[in-house]
């Protein structure tokens, strides 16, 4: 089928080879991206044969609600948007009700398989009435891994971006735990292998993962993660995981202090830890370590 497709990075891009390969027409647009087919939102609205499909895949926020805005005022009764960026679902809810007011047809897409998915397909959640998921049901069904799993409408308009959510505070949580034990391994001397044991884990064991094979390819090519700080961004969604487990009483303590390991990687100076410092100082004499020196002082 054709298909428009707006944001051709690192997983747009990809995506649109991946359609292509499946024998999709695929008109690309990009402002910041050379090989993009067309040159504005005017000609790529103009390029496709009504009823449109058109892919909005640019970062969540305001990038995507004015890319909503400003389709909204060339597409016509029919079309449908396909919103595939890490939008908040409260977004969608916002963005289908203005689009159904000129007709237009709604499916938010949570998407996962980064850089990947290129090759081995690419992780589908969707949200939206199933007469507008119907239409472009066949672009879910090349961008899906092969096999019956790695496709779900998960619900109505919201659903599909509350699913990729959950799923990326759940990465968080994954992340964080691999990340502890390779600290631990790495600070003793026992283990004299550490990127060995990590690999053996990645075979029949109740841990082996797909993040965990990950780990293993970034130790291959740097053993001691010497080439890289431990300052993690957040993309959000580990928040708003957080925001709606408070909203439904759901207890998250893994998700919770996985992001707030990320605030703490961006701090070269704790100042809750210097109150820790200062307080263990006062109330017990113990040792504490100047600024200007780094030595460790004991009080008078």
């Amino acid at each position: 089928m054709q298909i428009g497709l707006i944001g051709l990075g690192k997983m747009g891009g990809n995506m649109v080879e991946r359609l292509r390969r499946g024998g999709h027409e695929v008109v690309g647009y990009d402002p910041h991206v050379e090989t993009r087919t067309v040159a504005s939102l005017d000609e790529l609205v103009q390029a496709l044969a009504a009823p449109r499909v058109i892919w909005v895949m640019v970062p969540s926020g305001d990038p995507t609600r004015s890319t909503v805005q400003e389709l909204a005022a060339r597409l016509q009764a029919g079309d449908v948007v396909i919103e595939g960026g890490n939008s908040r679902y409260t977004d969608d809810r916002v963005h289908a009700a203005f689009l159904a007011e000129r007709g237009i047809g709604y499916v938010d897409a949570g998407v996962s398989g980064g850089v990947w998915g290129l090759d081995n397909g690419y992780a589908l959640m969707v949200g939206g009435q199933a007469e507008d998921v119907a239409k472009v049901q066949p672009v879910f069904d090349t961008l899906k891994p092969e096999g019956d799993a790695g496709f779900v409408h998960a619900g109505p308009v919201g659903a599909g971006h509350f699913a990729k959510m959950v799923h990326n505070g759940i990465e968080y949580g994954l992340m964080q735990a691999y990340a502890e034990g390779y600290e631990l391994l790495a600070a003793t001397d026992v283990v004299h292998d550490v990127p060995g044991v990590l690999k053996s884990w990645t075979q029949g064991t109740v841990i082996r993962s797909w993040l965990l094979d990950l780990l293993v390819l970034a130790l291959d090519a740097d053993p001691e993660l010497a080439q890289i700080t431990g300052w993690v961004a957040d993309s959000g969604e580990g928040r708003w995981t957080l925001d709606e487990a408070i909203n439904n009483s759901v207890p998250m303590p893994v998700i919770a202090a996985a992001l707030f390991a990320r605030f703490g990687s961006r701090q070269q100076e704790s100042p809750a830890m210097k109150a820790v410092a200062a307080l263990r100082q006062q109330f017990g004499g113990h040792a504490v370590r100047a600024v200007a020196t780094d030595e460790a002082e004991t009080p008078a």
